[in-house]
């Protein structure tokens, strides 16, 4: 039985729409357009004579691994840029204690060696967890030691500046 005409204009909409839409459990039409963000680009096909890609969710999860580990990189280095600033630059523009501003400067030191060190050692744990189908580890200490540092570091920094002015 044929279906009304609808309203709705010709074109990329009327694929989407629900009284063209294929039935629930049907095929898609070959001609159909595949939904905006999800068509394949030509440009990541296979080149001609090589092996076809294996399945791409372990490469996405490795790759989405490897950015993890470059934002706790990114963060740690952060930090120890932090520990400069309050460190060294914080008591000469504000006139404080430069043994105070040290003291918090080494802590933020502390946390960005600790978060590039986290970030490697966790960077192993979750390949290895990819490479032999494991579960990936979640490292709960590891997001208190961080949360509760960074806690401390905040409070006394600004302390240490409202004390200051």
């Amino acid at each position: 039985m044929e279906q009304p005409p609808s309203d709705r204009p010709a074109g990329r909409d009327a694929a989407a729409s629900p009284d063209t839409a294929a039935p629930s459990g049907a095929a898609a039409p070959a001609n159909a357009a595949a939904p905006p963000g999800t068509a394949v680009s030509p440009d990541f096909a296979p080149s001609p004579g090589t092996a076809p890609l294996r399945d791409s969710a372990p490469r996405r999860t490795l790759l989405a691994a490897e950015r993890t580990y470059l934002a706790w990189l990114r963060t740690g280095l952060g930090a120890i840029g932090v520990a400069l600033a309050v460190g060294r630059l914080l008591p000469v523009l504000i006139g404080g204690s430069h043994r105070e501003y040290g003291l918090l400067g080494v802590g933020y030191g502390v946390l960005g060696v600790f978060l590039i060190g986290y970030a490697l050692l966790r960077a192993r744990r979750v390949r290895a967890a990819i490479e032999s189908d494991r579960p990936l580890p979640l490292d709960a200490w590891a997001l208190v030691v961080t949360t509760a540092l960074g806690l401390v570091l905040a409070i006394a920094t600004i302390v240490l500046v409202l004390a200051a002015t």
